[in-house]
């Protein structure tokens, strides 16, 4: 029976899980920083080639089990659009749209997996604890990588079109929740945990995550902006 496995703030487990996903994620800008241009373009590639195969194993083992339900295995969390957007975002030409959602939907989003993390209708297989954390981190490297190293940058009003997306997956995932007895987006009931940013019943602790997801995509934007911590970080070990 699959249930949502939820790892405690600060934990043993969260802290052994945490740091070495924090170090995957170091080591993999920490590379980009020794690569050429053409390199850094390679090496995202076969990034998100590993990524991909992961993904579709991810979906193939779930359908042999018996685990995939309508209702719980669709990609409509926004860490979930990330993980589609990352399957092809380097293989198209107009990215610039793509990779703004998911700078914002994928480093944010996937900071928070990790920080809280819930493994929702987890089974118990050892894969799928895994996975939990491999593509967490993985939509987090990636925007960051294509940032740093592949001369992609957050347009002037990136924040604000990144909400108004957003709040348009929302209006259309929402009822697609209650067709279907859902809860992607968290928009039928709040994660089954103690979450700093989300509390309250429904429909409160949305119109209040509106106002901290509104924050957080400007704040985003505005450290990802400033020229002096990009400089710093450019020239530093990082």
């Amino acid at each position: 029976m699959d249930t949502n496995y939820v790892i405690t703030f600060m934990s043993k487990e969260w802290i052994i899980a945490n740091s070495i996903s924090f170090l995957y994620i170091f080591l993999c800008l920490y590379i980009g920083k020794y690569l050429t241009k053409q390199n850094a373009k390679t090496f995202a590639k076969i990034f998100v080639c590993i990524f991909i195969f992961s993904y579709i194993i991810y979906h193939i083992i779930h359908i042999v089990d018996g685990t995939w339900y309508l209702n719980k295995r669709l990609p409509f969390h926004l860490c979930g659009f990330s993980s589609v957007i990352s399957c092809f975002i380097l293989f198209i030409d107009r990215k610039q749209i793509w990779f703004e959602f998911l700078f914002y939907a994928g480093v944010l989003g996937g900071l928070n997996a990790l920080l809280t993390p819930v493994i929702d209708d987890y089974t118990g297989t050892t894969f799928f604890y895994l996975e939990y954390f491999y593509s967490h981190t993985s939509i987090i490297i990636l925007p960051l990588f294509m940032f740093y190293y592949m001369d992609m940058r957050l347009s002037r009003y990136s924040w604000l079109r990144a909400f108004l997306i957003i709040n348009l997956l929302l209006l259309i995932i929402m009822p697609i929740d209650f067709m279907i007895d859902a809860n992607y987006m968290y928009l039928k009931e709040p994660p089954p945990l103690d979450h700093p940013l989300i509390s309250g019943e429904w429909p409160y602790y949305l119109i209040n995550l509106e106002f901290i997801v509104l924050f957080l995509l400007y704040l985003t934007y505005y450290i990802f902006n400033s020229t002096i911590l990009r400089n710093k970080l450019k020239k530093s070990t990082f």
